[in-house]
């Protein structure tokens, strides 16, 4: 064994109505990267996947893409839609970064807002903003759900309060940080716990000419103190209840949280009922999909 690292790279083509629960397997599961093609089709998504290995034998593959294709036939069961394909690869370690890249391409990820990576070209139109990122090691380019719901509702809880200070939890690539900066924060705060995403934040806000408006930091939740007007947290259900003391702390009394990550009815619902016991009052929720957002203000 040489202990060369190598990824496996699985492209699965399924159902629009699958990408999501499947992208959730395969994160959360396999602890795969995961990036959507944002293909001109209305019909199906392409998922391309990436999975670190040491030197994968032919059976560790064989029993990956068992795996995946036996999960994605469950939901095809569940949703009641056509199996969707899986084919794999395997890529050297030094090959894969470029490899997915040619996969993101730029999107509109809310009204007035476009997502473009920094090797593409792209001319907005009028009244456009674009954030231009390179999202690392992160993975985190916006076309999960959960971003453009918690874009619509930044966009929405900012309009007309140029002076809000926002911290947003989780930051990843900084793209929401980022979307709080265009949409008129200047005192905006990211942190992470996951030095490749400070790292991949940090250097798309300079990319973008927005240090001046956004701090990236590594500090802990617990050991942040002062308070801020909106508080955005995408991450999941769980970890949402287990930071709900600190969120509550750092929001000021009549500002904003805006908490996603999570799906829709059961987990929203017990989001808002544990946040409402926290002192926030429950205002607003968008669903995509299986996915759902949700606006509270802090009583």
């Amino acid at each position: 064994m040489s202990g060369k690292k190598k990824i496996l790279q699985l492209t699965i083509t399924c159902d629009l109505q699958l990408t999501d629960s499947l992208t959730d397997f395969l994160v959360g599961v396999l602890e795969a990267g995961v990036e959507v093609g944002v293909e001109d089709n209305l019909v199906e998504h392409v998922l391309h996947v990436y999975l670190e290995a040491d030197d994968p034998t032919e059976e560790n593959i064989a029993e990956i893409v068992n795996q995946v294709e036996t999960q994605a036939k469950m939901l095809a069961e569940i949703f009641q839609v056509g199996e969707p394909t899986v084919v794999s690869e395997i890529l050297d370690d030094q090959d894969w970064g470029s490899n997915w890249k040619k996969h993101f391409k730029p999107f509109a990820i809310t009204d007035g807002l476009v997502i473009k990576p920094t090797w593409e070209d792209y001319s907005p139109k009028e009244g456009e903003a674009v954030i231009e990122m390179d999202p690392g090691m992160a993975f985190g380019t916006g076309h999960h759900a959960t971003t453009s719901l918690c874009m619509s509702f930044i966009r929405q809880t900012l309009k007309g309060k140029d002076r809000a200070k926002v911290l947003d939890v989780g930051t990843g690539t900084g793209i929401l940080a980022m979307a709080a900066a265009l949409f008129g924060s200047t005192d905006v705060l990211g942190i992470d716990n996951d030095p490749d995403a400070v790292a991949a934040a940090f250097d798309n806000v300079a990319h973008n000419n927005l240090s001046e408006s956004i701090a990236i930091e590594i500090t802990a939740l617990e050991e942040l103190s002062g308070q801020y007007d909106l508080v955005v947290a995408n991450i999941i259900h769980d970890v949402l209840l287990m930071m709900r003391e600190d969120l509550a702390r750092l929001t000021v009394s009549g500002g904003s949280i805006i908490l996603s990550g999570i799906l829709k009815e059961v987990q929203a619902d017990n989001i808002i009922h544990h946040f409402s016991e926290a002192g926030f009052t429950f205002k607003e929720k968008m669903e995509q999909g299986e996915w759902a957002a949700l606006l509270m203000v802090k009583n």
